[in-house]
């Protein structure tokens, strides 16, 4: 998969390091010398322009990407980036970098954006799933699908503890996506026990998250 990474920045850097190691043909585009010179990040091609502009994009070859990811340092550089990318290049996948909260609401697939990723948020919401037993916490949305990948850490006294996997009738549009318990991550199977502590991940609709809190938290 070939993937193009706008910002060589400490963001863009470690994506592309990640990227090379699982065997993903990567490129580094930033305007600073500095940071898109030649081996920046082993194995990684570098390309030193402005991402913003569509000749250099095109000098890029940003149509042979099936990923663009917008990792710069600035909401509007990535916008403009991701917007260019999907309506410019048909690019099929587009990952944008959210930097400030209040832009949040920008980053969608009016502008291009696939899947938005915003630290505070995450950040907020690992905060939660590690002090959360027996709530719902949203970890993640998924901008194409309608969709979040949610977490509930089963209590004591959830009514689900004891029973089988394929006991449950999850709500529609709804998954149970891993099981993690202590240092084993499960790929859940009808006859699999849930147990207290386990901790649940689905990919969920929404809607459809106070019927999974009804299901799985406090009796």
């Amino acid at each position: 998969m070939r993937v193009a990474i706008a910002g060589a920045g400490k963001v863009g850097r470690a994506i592309a390091r990640e990227l090379v190691s699982n065997g993903h043909e990567v490129l580094l585009i930033d305007r600073d010398a500095e940071l898109a010179r030649p081996g920046v990040v082993e194995g990684a091609e570098t390309f030193m322009a402005d991402a913003c502009e569509i000749s250099a994009l095109d000098e890029a070859n940003l149509a042979s990407c099936q990923v663009v990811v917008a990792a710069t340092g600035d909401d509007k550089v990535n916008l403009v980036v991701s917007l260019l990318a999907k309506t410019e290049y048909g690019v099929p996948r587009v990952v944008a970098r959210v930097n400030h909260p209040k832009n949040e609401w920008m980053f969608d697939e009016s502008w291009g954006v696939d899947v938005a990723v915003s630290t505070p948020r995450m950040l907020s919401a690992l905060v939660e799933e590690a002090v959360s037993v027996g709530d719902l916490v949203r970890l993640f949305t998924f901008r194409q699908g309608d969709a979040n990948l949610v977490e509930i850490t089963l209590s004591s006294d959830s009514p689900v503890v004891g029973q089988r996997v394929g006991d449950q009738t999850w709500p529609p549009d709804t998954a149970l996506v891993a099981i993690v318990r202590g240092p084993r991550v499960i790929a859940p199977t009808p006859d699999d026990p849930l147990d207290v502590g386990d901790e649940l991940l689905f990919v969920a609709s929404p809607e459809m998250e106070p019927e999974l809190q009804r299901m799985l938290g406090h009796l």
